[in-house]
């Protein structure tokens, strides 16, 4: 999984994903429930707008509703859970541009009961400056958006199997190659959908250490007025 990401910024979305970034800034970091931008496209071509990091943002879940993390949809059953199911089905795909992404690895001396202590990597593409990460989103009745990451097993992969827990099941996001840019943008068939999403070349990828964040995960929230009512039924 990955909840903790960096946008790419102003410019290079200009120059790399060729659209006009919305007008309200961002942080250099994101955290679920923090707006960063993300990329739609049509046949009529790409555009972009700002969208909360979480399907289903904190301050939209009901009093009493059990927390369910929504940052990322797993691509084994995206198209089944109710928080993302009809807008995977309706092809609401979208681009998350980045310039890199966070997950902790942990030493291999530790055991899957007792773990070393983890250590926060870095992970981008060495040669850009930034790339796609495999999102869908969804509109509210207020017209916010939210955005989350689709996610596949890497279990076999040489870099991205070393990060998580030990004994845990290893996964990552997809980064979806810029030649597939806009033929994933304007994908509406669920299952052609689905041969996109999988995992992106080792040897094309870089990782080290990262110091930890000021405030990691404390970044603030979107600002915006109460939401409307809920949908009827569990949002999960």
């Amino acid at each position: 999984m990955c909840v903790n990401y960096a946008p790419i910024q102003r410019q290079v979305l200009r120059d790399i994903f060729g659209v006009e970034p919305p007008a309200r800034l961002w942080a250099d970091e994101a955290w679920p429930d923090t707006l960063a931008p993300i990329v739609t496209g049509s046949d009529a071509g790409r555009a972009c707008a700002l969208a909360s990091f979480s399907m289903v943002p904190k301050r939209r879940i009901p009093a009493g509703t059990r927390y369910f993390p929504t940052a990322n949809a797993r691509t084994e059953t995206v198209g089944t859970l109710k928080s993302f199911a009809r807008f995977w089905k309706a092809g609401q795909l979208a681009l998350i541009p980045a310039s890199a992404f966070y997950e902790y690895a942990y030493p291999e001396a530790g055991t899957p009961e007792r773990p070393g202590k983890p250590v926060r990597w870095k992970l981008w593409l060495p040669d850009a400056p930034g790339f796609g990460i495999a999102g869908l989103w969804r509109a509210w009745p207020d017209d916010t958006l939210s955005f989350t990451m689709l996610t596949v097993n890497a279990d076999a992969h040489p870099l991205l199997s070393r990060m998580h827990r030990p004994g845990t099941e290893k996964r990552s996001v997809v980064i979806v190659p810029e030649a597939d840019w806009d033929d994933w943008l304007r994908c509406r068939d669920p299952e052609v959908a689905r041969t996109f999403l999988r995992l992106y070349p080792a040897e094309r990828m870089a990782g080290a250490p990262a110091p930890m964040p000021p405030a990691a995960g404390k970044a603030a929230p979107e600002s915006a007025p109460e939401p409307p009512a809920p949908e009827s039924g569990s949002l999960f």
